[in-house]
């Protein structure tokens, strides 16, 4: 018996990372300016090419689809051909009414999951129309993706597609959330629940919102923090320093009084900011000057990920040109309670092996008092 799946690309997902902008919403123009590349039919093709690899029933899936790169593009380069089109988008971008245009034609004969590629604010355009007619799950390709319907990876989100067509997985409710990118563009963090959508249950492949952890013991701890990179800028003088984004790295740059972008990555150097905001081609710039860099990160909360969500600007090159031997992660140990794995998804399998192959990292979560916490990636 065949299963009908919903597919959905929306191509310009994703685009704003690298370049630091944060977000794609409304500022497409602005994002190629700076040299943006789309990345959302990469990630797709990904996530079908491990599905078609580790399913033997592939060939009974009919894929109901949408034109060119919002998903008939994608199917076909992978060899995917038992594929019907139900839309077509009007001009050479899309927009988020072709995407409620798109679902509300996948309503006329609903599938039985409809799996889309991009972030939140896709997320939010789908379930303004889907709303819990169809099951959704996401392939992770948007800036920001703090929805519960996403797979942690694209190697996940195909294990749990492969999983939900031999009927080994349940439906249930899951948040979709979206954050205001205008907001967050001037440093401020709002998330809101948008709506409760169908998804599929799975706690190993399902990221779960973000969790913020405020304490009095958490302050005593980020004074600790705050004193061991003091110690590191001290020992390395001649080295910069990202700071990356988060409330942990920004209550640290404060107690050093250093100036902190809280939803950027700002470049340091002798305890003074160099470059405030930093995309990836600025990065790359300052690597030349200065060679001897390292990073300072912090897991986002309930999710783990230190890398690929919210700083896509530290990209493949900018890692590998710096070393992951010189990346520094701190968090608070309650954080860590609720965060016991360290997830990394860099968009290069190579790096994402490397890793792997590491297995675990140190973090940081006190004054010279460290932690090992195992590391999970795309190739797991």
């Amino acid at each position: 018996m065949s299963v009908k799946i919903g597919f959905i690309v929306n191509p310009i997902a994703g685009m704003g990372g690298r370049v630091g902008l944060k977000g794609t919403d409304d500022v497409v123009d602005k994002a190629v300016k700076l040299g943006a590349h789309p990345i959302a039919r990469l990630k797709a093709e990904e996530m079908l090419h491990e599905f078609s690899a580790i399913s033997v029933n592939h060939h009974d899936v009919v894929w109901v689809t949408c034109d060119d790169d919002m998903g008939k593009n994608e199917l076909e380069a992978i060899g995917i051909k038992n594929i019907q089109i139900v839309y077509a988008p009007k001009g050479s971008r899309t927009s988020a009414n072709d995407t409620k245009n798109a679902c509300k034609k996948f309503l006329e004969s609903p599938p039985d999951l409809l799996v889309f590629c991009g972030g939140d604010g896709t997320a939010r355009d789908i379930f303004t129309i889907i709303d819990k007619k169809i099951p959704l799950l996401g392939i992770p390709a948007g800036v920001k993706m703090h929805s519960g319907v996403f797979g942690i990876t694209t190697n996940a989100t195909a294990k749990m597609l492969q999983e939900f067509i031999n009927k080994q997985l349940t439906v249930g409710d899951a948040e979709i959330m979206d954050l205001d990118e205008e907001l967050y563009r001037k440093g401020e963090w709002k998330v809101r629940l948008y709506g409760i959508a169908k998804g599929i249950i799975e706690p190993t492949y399902i990221q779960v919102g973000k969790t913020c952890f405020e304490s009095v013991s958490d302050d005593e701890v980020k004074d600790e923090l705050a004193e061991h990179v003091n110690d590191e800028l001290e020992k390395h003088k001649d080295w910069m320093f990202l700071f990356c984004s988060g409330g942990t790295i920004d209550s640290i740059a404060k107690k050093l009084n250093i100036e902190h972008t809280l939803l950027g990555i700002d470049a340091i150097y002798q305890k003074t900011l160099l470059a405030k905001d930093v995309n990836e081609e600025q990065i790359l710039q300052l690597l030349k000057k200065y060679p001897k860099t390292k990073i300072l990160l912090s897991p986002i909360g309930a999710q783990g990920f230190i890398l690929g969500r919210g700083n896509l600007q530290l990209s493949p090159e900018v890692i590998n040109k710096i070393g992951i031997e010189n990346i520094i992660v701190v968090a608070t140990p309650s954080k860590l309670i609720h965060t016991p794995i360290l997830r990394v998804d860099t968009g290069d399998k190579r790096l994402d092996h490397r890793f792997t192959n590491q297995g675990y990292l140190m973090v940081v979560i006190g004054y010279r008092l460290s932690r090992v916490v195992k590391l999970q990636t795309n190739s797991f």
